[in-house]
């Protein structure tokens, strides 16, 4: 079993979440998340059902129980193939399986999944009712609000009420359209207009139904006035880029009492984990999960940890030296924290 790093935290609502990020939300850095926040909701990248079902599902489905709340991105469009991954993620104690209706790369439309599905609304309500049918656990759907030059808030409300009416609760919207050509994933999350007020008439139109808004979002004063809207908010690459950002969320948004770890607490705390990955997985070990685990494969994630802060810059520094990681000792975490000035570092 997975080492358990502190208190896994019981099952809270959706009311924050970090969302999917392909090449970053991996295990290593759910787990660096949730010396943060107990609380929040994390999501896996999206995974495939073909990854699954003809791959390596250790490898992709493995993770650390203290990252609870948990939810497993899908990607795909065929119901009973959806249906089968669904159950595969039930069974390695995810919390939550997500449909992802939202991604607008050209992989992913070449496998006819992403944010092309919202096109074909029909089918996502397939999808939907396979997954819901062969598991007990929470299915829901992140999708946008549009796609190409799909602009009236009539599309993105039809494609909600029909896939609702296959039984899903929860949508997480991304408050952008999806260009599906012309566009890089990367300029999809910035060139369309966010249009909030879309989530907003959702939440509104379907007042039942648990509406969650992702998009552009980097304040805590910004999550105050969305959640004034709507019932969640999924922030990007902020939780990603200055993550402890989310020291304030168990105590904001979910009443934690107490205070949250400090910085150098949460580097601490990140210690043994480090050590139990790399004698488990890392290079030589005869059993590891995608094999030859380095130790950069968890401190790329921390690198934002003091962000903001004087000291930031030798902080990072440290952290990215090439020879310092080849030696492969966690001990760099320390040396990267004697960098930053006292005050700060028992901060």
């Amino acid at each position: 079993m997975p080492v358990v790093i502190g208190e896994i935290p019981i099952k809270p609502g959706r009311r924050i979440s970090v969302a999917p990020m392909m090449d970053w939300t991996d295990r290593h850095c759910r787990t660096f998340h949730r010396q943060i926040t107990r609380h929040t909701w994390f999501y896996t990248e999206m995974v495939t059902t073909g990854a699954l079902l003809f791959g390596d599902v250790a490898r992709h489905l493995d993770f650390n129980e203290v990252e609870h709340p948990l939810a497993l991105q899908l990607g795909g469009s065929e119901p009973a193939d959806l249906a089968r991954s669904a159950k595969l993620g039930e069974q390695w104690g995810y919390d939550e399986i997500n449909l992802n209706c939202g991604c607008p790369s050209e992989r992913v439309q070449k496998g006819a999944f992403g944010a092309c599905l919202m096109a074909e609304p029909q089918l996502v309500a397939d999808c939907v009712k396979a997954m819901r049918d062969a598991v007990s656990i929470d299915v829901t759907v992140k999708h946008r609000v549009g796609i190409d030059d799909s602009e009236s808030y009539d599309f993105v409300r039809d494609f909600v009420g029909a896939i609702a009416d296959a039984g899903c609760r929860t949508f997480v919207v991304h408050a952008r359209n999806a260009i599906l050509k012309g566009l890089s994933p990367k300029e999809n999350r910035e060139i369309p207009p966010l249009k909030y007020d879309y989530a907003y008439r959702l939440k509104r139109d379907f007042p039942d139904l648990e509406i969650i808004i992702n998009g552009g979002i980097k304040t805590l004063e910004e999550i105050d006035l969305h959640l004034q809207q709507v019932d969640g908010v999924m922030l990007g690459r902020e939780a990603y880029h200055n993550p402890y950002l989310m020291a304030a969320f168990d105590a904001r948004y979910y009443g934690e009492p107490g205070s949250p770890k400090s910085r150098a607490e949460v580097l601490d705390a990140m210690l043994p984990y480090i050590r139990d990955q790399l004698q488990r997985y890392g290079k030589g070990a005869a059993d590891a999960i995608g094999g030859g685990l380095r130790l950069n494969s968890i401190t790329r994630h921390m690198l934002g940890l003091m962000t903001g802060l004087p000291g930031a810059r030798h902080f990072r520094q440290t952290l990215s030296d090439s020879k310092k990681l080849a030696s492969g000792d966690p001990a760099l975490l320390l040396e990267a924290l004697a960098r930053m000035p006292a005050a700060l570092a028992a901060d």
